[in-house]
Formats: C-alpha cells, structure tokens, sequence
C-alpha cells in the first residue's frame, strides 16, 4: 500500500535522517519509534505531501502520489485541526463532508465515538481526549486505506485506548492500513521502525 525507498529528509541545517526504505503492506499497522527529534513527524508529512524529502521516492501501490493523498489517506497529527468556536456538531459533519463522508458515515462515527453527548458542546469545552475522539471520527466517517497518525492516543485514557485498539484492528482487518508516530506501543499488533536519535 506505501512504498518509501532512499528517503532524506533535513529539519533547517539538521539532517534527520538518510536513505531510509520500508513498505508498509494492507492490513499492517507499522509503529515509527525513536528519540525526540529523530524525525518522526516529519516522515509522516512527507508521506502526506506537507513536505518535500531532499531525496527518495514515496509510492502509492502505483497511484499518482498526488491523487492517492487526495482520496486514499487520513492524517492526524498532534494539532487536531479543530475550529475551537464551532460546535463539535458542525465541526464533524464540516470535516466528514469535505472527505467525502455522507450521514450514514456521520452516524457511525458519533455511535463507535460516543459523541452524541459531545455535539452541542463548542469544541473549546471540551477535554483534551473528547477533542481528539472527535478530530478521529473523520477517519471512521470517510473510510480511506491508508492512516497516517502522529502520537494518536496519548490524550485518551486506558478506556478509549482500548476503544481504539478495537477501530484500528477493525481497519486493518478491512484491508487497511497504519503508519504512526509513537512512544507508547500501539493497541493493536504493529511492526517497529526505529528511525534511530536524529541528527545523523
């Protein structure tokens, strides 16, 4: 499903890393691991297209890059991208239409989210863990293959931890798949990538 071979990417003057090559296949979730700094995040916004690598390639299973981020990926990263002054109401059904989500999609993710107690709420009442239960549902809304996740359970506590296991195994099980950032191990079976301390 992802194919990234040679890859370099630099942060400033700073070299995060060189040459790195990995696959990640459908129905696997690949956990990145490694220092702070080292460069996880911006490995993610290079397989999102937010930046450009100095050097290497990221591929799509033979998709034009462009066309699969477009419609075949989600990502979340640690700002959840949420209008605090909306009500999360409108927030959602605003960031599950624009991914092409219909009410049925809506319907599904206030249900598997529990946010229905959450949607009259204006988005800056909420807790650090409701806020990304909601910024999640866009995911479980608008189906998309691949999932691309920046420290994506860290506000939730063990409860929702567990609640995310069962969404995410449920996506891989469907054909999916996950790349994310992480310190603490995904709820689900994932393959390590440590792409080391940074700086090399």
């Amino acid at each position: 499903m992802l194919s990234v071979a040679g890859l370099t990417l630099s942060r400033g003057e700073r070299r995060l890393f060189r040459g790195l090559s990995f696959e990640v296949a459908a129905g696997e979730a690949v956990a990145l691991t490694g220092a702070n700094g080292a460069g996880k995040t911006s490995l993610l916004r290079a397989v999102a297209g937010f930046i450009r690598p100095d050097a290497g390639t990221v591929g799509f299973n033979g998709l034009e890059p462009g066309e699969a981020r477009a419609t075949g990926l989600h990502w979340l990263g640690h700002l959840d991208g949420l209008k605090p002054a909306r009500r999360a109401r409108e927030e959602l059904t605003f960031q599950a239409k624009w991914f092409g989500a219909d009410a049925d999609g809506i319907a599904a993710a206030i249900d598997v989210l529990a946010l229905e107690p959450l949607l009259d709420l204006e988005v800056r009442k909420l807790s650090a863990g409701q806020r990304r239960r909601l910024a999640f549902a866009r995911l479980i809304a608008a189906p998309r293959p691949l999932w691309l996740l920046d420290e994506p359970f860290s506000p939730l506590d063990a409860r929702w931890r567990e609640v995310m296991g069962l969404i995410l195994q449920a996506h891989l099980d469907k054909g999916g798949a996950v790349l994310a950032a992480v310190h603490d191990p995904l709820p689900v079976p994932a393959r390590a990538l440590d792409i080391g301390g940074g700086g090399r």
